[in-house]
Parts: C-alpha cells; structure tokens; sequence
C-alpha cells in the first residue's frame, strides 16, 4: 500500500517559501515550521501593537503552499504606501491579525487562513511565545531583534532566544516525531534556520528522529550574516549551536554563475557558497551536490529540481525500514 511521505521544512523567509513551491506539486504530506522571530517592517508594528506572534513569514510560506491565482497572491503581497498607520503593512498581514483577534488564538488563525487559501500541507509556528532574537558578535557587542542583526556590519558568535528555550508548538514536536523526512533550510542562517532550531526540544526531536534529515545550503552569502561563508561553514555554525550531526545528508549547490550574475551580486557584497565537500563530509554529513540555480531577476533555487532530490531521498529511506 502506497503511502504518502510526511516531510516537515523548517526555516521563515523567501527561502523556504521558493522550496515549499516545488514540494507542493509532488504527492508528499506538508507541514512548514517556521520561525516567530522577525520584528522588523509590518510584522514588528503588529507584534508590538497586537501582543501577537509575527506574521510576515508565515505570510509569504501560507502563499507559496496555497491554491492561489496570481492576481489573489499579488493581493495578499500588496504593501500599502499611503495611510497613517497603514503605510508599509501588507494586506496578507493584515488579514492573519484579523483572524488572530477573531479567533483569540495565533496557531487557529493560521489554520484558518489555510483553509480560505486552500493550502497544501500544515503551517505552524515554531512557538507560540514572544520570542526576541539576540546576537553576540565577534567583538562582544549584544545586538537584540533579528531586523537589526544583519545591519550591525560585524561577525555573528552566536544567537540565541529571550526568552531561551521557548516552548515548542505541540502540533510541530509531533510533525517531527511522525515525520518520514525532515528539510532544514535554505533560508537566512542566524535569522531564519537558528530561530526555529534554538526553541526547545526542536534540535533534539531532529537529532533523534529516524526520518531522512536533509539541510538545503543558500546558493549566495548573505551581508551581514554568512559573508564568505562556505557551505560547510554554514553547518558547523549551526553544529555550534545545537550539537553536531543533526543532518544525514547536505544539498548544496555545484554551478558556478555567470561572470555577469557574480560581478551583480558582488555589487551588494554578495558571493557564491562555495561547496567545499570534503569538509563537509568530515562534519559527518553527506553531501548531494547539483546545478541547483535558476536565474530569473535573482538567483534562486531550482526549486523543482530540489524538490525531486528531497523525494527521492525520503522514499530511498522509507525503503530501507520497509526491507529493514
């Protein structure tokens, strides 16, 4: 009896959302944790005026998993510039603070929101507590909320949660406990991947489960954050902060863009990771290495292309406990 692949992603931003696009057109079981730490633009202005859990990201990850047209999506992304007290918010925002004073809870709002969008698979938060990231960079300096981290122009030590170790959502501990697959990234690493696995237990469940635990490296560093970090660089900073070997294997990308794309991204301080696999596979992770890019205004991620490989290496694991 054929059974559907239960794959849990875990990240916030653009990242995830591009990932999720191609996961959901494939026959797989959904469920995206995403992180509660943003506080910058709209969803810092209604964590603050509405005691309530950011909704930017899981904004932008409720429309990359919905059953949307493109006019009803550019609805939902619409930023107001005009209006006092409404210029800057986007109206999907809006609508999850909405249903969040509707329904006196965050988690049933999304859940709603799901339902209206007709969404393919589960989207939960990470915490349903008020979270704050803080920064220790390399010259001591603290730096709090995840807005001003990347600003501050100096190498990240180490991030952590105020307050730390935030209860997990119960529905995501489970997701992960029943999940056949487990996909970390790609996303912002201290902004976006580290949020999500500092909250408790998170790291632990991961570390334990015996899904298929696949990390999906950025294709470019990031000002602010990963500046000339390699892809192996990336998992030993997220090693350092919740135990080494949480992944079985890595998916980073092998093509090199064009003089013309690098010299554009150079302009913003931006390079290409650079998959140094041998160093990688010593942290003890396997590596999948792939032309993984695909050039539109931006360099994104194939997410088409990724997507096929993260099914492929759940069902090929799923296997091994069948014959197991």
């Amino acid at each position: 009896m054929f059974k559907r692949p239960r794959v849990v992603c875990i990240g916030g931003g653009t990242g995830l959302s591009v990932i999720l696009r191609g996961l959901k057109k494939l026959p797989i079981d959904i469920t995206a944790i995403v992180t509660v730490a943003d506080d910058g633009g709209s969803s810092g202005r209604l964590r603050n005026d509405l005691q309530m859990p950011p909704p930017g990201d899981i904004r932008n990850v409720l429309i990359a998993l919905a059953d949307t047209e493109p006019l009803l999506e550019s609805v939902l992304q619409y930023r107001f510039e005009n209006g006092k007290g409404l210029a800057g918010h986007t109206l999907g925002n809006l609508m999850i603070a909405a249903m969040k004073e509707i329904t006196g809870d965050f988690t049933q709002a999304v859940k709603e929101m799901s339902r209206v969008l007709a969404v393919h698979g589960r989207v939960l938060p990470a915490s349903e507590q008020d979270v704050k990231l803080v920064a220790e960079m390399a010259d001591g300096t603290i730096v709090q909320g995840e807005s001003r981290i990347p600003q501050f122009g100096k190498p990240i030590r180490r991030v952590f949660l105020d307050p730390p170790e935030p209860h997990p959502l119960r529905e995501a501990v489970e997701a992960i406990q029943e999940a056949d697959g487990i996909v970390v990234g790609p996303g912002s690493l201290y902004t976006s991947i580290l949020p999500n696995l500092l909250v408790k237990d998170i790291s632990k469940l991961i570390r334990t489960s015996r899904a298929c635990k696949i990390y999906v490296c950025n294709v470019m560093t990031q000002p602010g954050e990963t500046d000339g970090f390699s892809a192996s660089d990336h998992i030993r900073a997220i090693y350092e902060h919740v135990g080494e070997r949480l992944f079985d294997l890595a998916i980073i990308n092998n093509e090199v863009p064009p003089l013309s794309i690098q010299q554009q991204y150079a302009k913003q301080g931006q390079k290409m990771v650079l998959p140094d696999i041998e160093v990688i596979h010593r942290l003890g992770c396997d590596v999948l290495a792939d032309n993984l890019l695909l050039y539109q205004t931006v360099v994104r991620h194939d997410a088409e292309r990724i997507s096929r490989h993260i099914l492929r290496l759940v069902n090929e694991r799923m296997k091994k406990w069948q014959s197991g």
